[in-house]
């Protein structure tokens, strides 16, 4: 059995073992060194929120059975996409397809930003009113599986080999863990690292209550994308001792931390100036100081 079977035959344990790895390290971080101190319960929060991974993993497994892997693996078999066609070396498929991937879903969460439809979703992961390692995993499970279909798009186009799209699950995975981490980085630390990847710091100005911090610091995994096309911002206003985490208007734990809350918040009230096509704030400084 070569490398590409091993992980085709075995992504489902190597993504769980990698899941719960990273967020018992990260659990543990913010008990040792707490960024801020958290507003609304912790029991309740969590407890919703990984009740919506929970959910989400079931319906995607029964929904999307084959994952993207598979679609690699279909897609290698019979020579679609971009890498197969052009038989891009395996030692350098791998690397530029996670690096593509990552851009596509860069370019995704911008695109949940700009449509006020896919707002109405994607504004159930920034509603949560603290900030902690399971807001990386909240999102609506309609805006799951949207996810799924661009992914599969993405993989079919693009032909990258099955170890590229393992890789670059477990990495979006575990980045999106760790920025959402409740955890504290020395200045110095934090200002090498937001080079490489996405730091909390970084990725908390993106949690802001206002709407055009909301509005930059897009990224995941690698931080370039938002420095190459200008929606960088280094620090909130306010300082991340101080910045107010969350959506205007949607302050009730009813709503916002509760699992039935979460699931009918998008069919409920009208779409508001936080879609970046929707833009009324005055207010475009741009945040930028020393990280």
């Amino acid at each position: 059995m070569d490398l590409e079977q091993f992980v085709l035959a075995h992504e489902p344990a190597i993504r769980l073992g990698f899941f719960v790895g990273v967020f018992a390290i990260v659990a543990l971080w913010e008990l040792a060194a707490p960024r801020r101190a958290l507003t609304v319960s912790k029991a309740l929060r969590w407890g919703s929120n990984l009740g919506l991974v929970v959910l989400n993993t079931v319906l995607l497994r029964l929904i999307f059975p084959l994952a993207a892997v598979g679609v690699a693996a279909f897609g290698l078999a019979n020579g679609w996409g971009l890498l197969n066609h052009f038989e891009v070396p395996f030692w350098l498929a791998v690397p530029l397809a996670v690096i593509a991937m990552d851009f596509v879903i860069w370019l995704q969460h911008v695109m949940v930003h700009a449509v006020p439809a896919l707002w109405r979703l994607h504004q159930v992961h920034h509603a949560d009113l603290d900030y902690d390692l399971t807001t990386g995993a909240r999102f609506h499970p309609i805006e799951i599986a949207l996810s799924m279909l661009i992914k599969f798009a993405t993989v079919t186009v693009l032909g990258p080999p099955v170890l590229a799209v393992v890789i670059f699950e477990v990495l979006l995975n575990a980045t999106a863990m760790f920025n959402h981490g409740n955890i504290r980085l020395p200045a110095g630390v934090d200002r090498v690292l937001r080079w490489f990847v996405v730091t909390p710091d970084m990725h908390r100005v993106h949690h802001s209550v206002e709407d055009d911090e909301t509005n930059s610091n897009f990224g995941f995994n690698l931080p370039w994308w938002d420095r190459l096309f200008g929606t960088y911002r280094a620090q909130p206003r306010a300082g991340h001792d101080a910045i107010v985490i969350g959506i205007h208007g949607h302050t009730d734990p009813r709503e916002v931390a509760r699992l039935d809350g979460m699931l009918l918040m998008p069919f409920k009230g009208k779409v508001d100036g936080y879609a970046i096509n929707r833009r009324h704030w005055s207010d475009e400084t741009s945040g930028e100081g020393a990280s």
